[in-house]
C-alpha cells in the first residue's frame, strides 16, 4: 500500500496516508482487493482530480478490512461526473464476490470518495 502511496505522491499527488491495525498473514483475497481498490481510486484522484489533496486510510480489522481514499473539491473534474471507465464497477465486482460492501461516489465538500470493507477469510 505504502509504494502505491508514494507512486501518487511521485507522480504530484498530494496524498496523506493512515493505517491502523495489523495486517493479517490469513488475509489472503481481502487483502489483495484493498489493494486494488487503493490503486485504482490513486490512479483516479490522478486523472480527475490531479493537484487535489487525497487521503487513503486503512484499517485491518479483526475480521475485515476497510479502505478509505477521498479526494478534496477543486480538482479538474470528478470521476462520476466523467464516467466512461470499468475501474470503480469491476471493483464493486471484486467486493461483492468476498461478501463486502462498496460505494463511491461525490463526497459532501464536492470531493470524491470510494469505500470499501472487506471481510478477512472470504474466498481465497
Amino acid at each position: 500500500l505504502l509504494t502505491l502511496v508514494e507512486q501518487a505522491r511521485r507522480a504530484g499527488q498530494p496524498v496523506d496516508f493512515t493505517e491502523r491495525g495489523v495486517p493479517r498473514a490469513s488475509a489472503g483475497s481481502a487483502a489483495l482487493v484493498a489493494c486494488r481498490v487503493v490503486r485504482e481510486a490513486l490512479t483516479n484522484a490522478l486523472k480527475y482530480a490531479h493537484g487535489s489533496r487525497t487521503s487513503v486510510q486503512v484499517r485491518h480489522g479483526e475480521g475485515d478490512i476497510t479502505v478509505e481514499v477521498g479526494t478534496g473539491a477543486g480538482g479538474a473534474r470528478s470521476a462520476a461526473a466523467v464516467g466512461g471507465g470499468r475501474g470503480l464497477e469491476g471493483l464493486r465486482a471484486r467486493v461483492d464476490v468476498l461478501g463486502g460492501e462498496f460505494s463511491a461516489g461525490e463526497a459532501a465538500d464536492g470531493g470524491f470518495t470510494v469505500r470499501a470493507r472487506i471481510p478477512v477469510g472470504g474466498i481465497s
